[in-house]
């Protein structure tokens, strides 16, 4: 019998050099246009719902990405997207490799929600739905519901 040869395989090695993530991501790729979109808004309202004292929570910038995406992508489901933060290389990339449990992203959807629906964040996700054909027609109606 001959012998076979394979690639080495050990997944459990450690990486020395950390893998930048975003080089795998297309410069068009809608997640990128989200990424500085969001980068660029005035959250001041919502950072005005946190209290100083207490644990550190996640940045409502990233989680406000990670949320957006996933309704751009018709998912709403918060144990969904609990997991596709640890395997869908977009998620992994928007949350800078963070990952809140389902209960932590609801709590914040729940916290957020009329700041998200508020007419200022409405009228600039629709006009930058208007530049992104992709995001069209999935992000606004479940964000204005």
């Amino acid at each position: 019998m001959t012998k076979v040869h394979f690639r080495s395989y050990i997944h459990k090695k450690m990486i020395l050099f950390p893998q930048r993530i975003d080089k795998d991501i297309a410069e068009d790729d809608p997640v990128r246009l989200l990424d500085a979109l969001v980068d660029n808004l005035m959250l001041d309202n919502v950072y005005k719902l946190y209290k100083p004292s207490g644990r550190k929570p996640y940045h409502p910038q990233m989680m406000l990405k990670v949320i957006l995406y996933a309704y751009m992508n018709n998912i709403y489901s918060c144990r969904r997207i609990e997991s596709l933060l640890k395997r869908d290389i977009h998620f992994i990339y928007l949350a800078g490799y963070e990952q809140p449990d389902f209960i932590t992203i609801n709590r914040f959807r729940n916290r957020v929600k009329k700041e998200i629906n508020s007419r200022s964040m409405t009228n600039t996700l629709r006009l930058w739905e208007s530049e992104t054909p992709t995001a069209r027609p999935t992000l606004m109606p479940r964000l204005c519901t």
